[in-house]
């Protein structure tokens, strides 16, 4: 089992530091999952019991100069890994002006994922950092529990409004109580509404569209059967979501939210080649 990869390009080692950065704001432990194409961060928290899930999947190409890896067997060419993600935030944040990344799986007294930062020096030889990030391999056998989550039937699905927009306004609704209420439907329209016995208030957003799903899925078919004007909700832990908006560090080209009514909210954001989903289970 081996793996090694090297970031030179700048715009690209930045881009993957925001991506880890908020992972990292999202969750103290993770799942990094690695193939040979594609890198995976991965929570999965028991959304059935109330945790959240989260699937984070970038293309390596669009990162890495070299990628190299080698998994566990031929047929089973993967390697799973536990990590904390503020620990390799940490790390990649010395590395905002190197000459080069280079990122491997070592083992050190533990497995780690050893970072080398290359540092630009005055003198002819360079400066190399290196942190030694704790990580624990996870077996085979436990795979299966890390697999895509399925993206639920929803009742209705549409695209949020800016995310620093919506952010200060549950910022502002977190004082008001414990939990909000996300409700929207196929016209478009969505509300954010917090209802305690001392207050009500709602925030309406209007015009905010559909996304256009393939329409070979029954699910989808039968919302265009559906009353445009009908609300979908879901009442979820307002932490968790203001959790969800605070450690979004890029504006995504593409921000949607599926709702499964009383039952969960699906969060989708895309970024040039970052796709990010987060599911956060309604409270009962």
């Amino acid at each position: 089992m081996r793996f090694r990869a090297k970031i030179v390009d700048v715009g690209c080692l930045n881009h993957f530091a925001r991506t880890v950065h908020t992972i990292a704001k999202l969750t103290k432990t993770c799942t990094l999952r690695l193939t040979v194409d594609k890198l995976y961060f991965i929570l999965s928290d028991k959304v059935a019991n109330g945790g959240v899930g989260m699937w984070c999947e970038l293309s390596q190409g669009n990162f890495f100069d070299e990628f190299q890896m080698e998994g566990v067997a031929a047929e089973h060419n993967e390697i799973y890994l536990e990590l904390m993600p503020e620990n390799l935030a940490r790390a990649l944040r010395t590395a905002q002006n190197a000459k080069a990344v280079k990122i491997k799986l070592t083992n050190k007294q533990c497995p780690c994922l050893t970072v080398a930062v290359e540092l630009p020096s005055l003198s002819s030889s360079s400066r190399i950092v290196t942190h030694d990030l704790p990580v624990r391999v996870i077996p085979r056998k436990l795979w299966s529990d890390f697999r895509e989550p399925r993206v639920p039937d929803f009742d209705v699905s549409i695209y949020l409004p800016v995310l620093k927009t919506m952010k200060s306004i549950v910022e502002r609704m977190k004082n008001l109580s414990n939990s909000i209420v996300i409700e929207a439907n196929l016209n478009g329209d969505m509300n954010l509404k917090i209802e305690t016995e001392l207050v009500s208030v709602t925030t309406h957003f209007r015009e905010l569209g559909n996304p256009p799903w393939v329409s070979g899925n029954d699910s989808q078919n039968s919302m265009q059967e559906k009353d445009r004007e009908s609300m979908a909700e879901a009442r979820i832990d307002i932490k968790k979501l203001l959790q969800f908006l605070a450690g979004q560090h890029a504006n995504p080209t593409k921000a949607l939210c599926n709702i499964v009514s009383q039952r969960i909210v699906h969060f989708i954001l895309l970024h040039e080649d970052v796709s990010l989903q987060y599911f956060i289970p309604a409270l009962a």
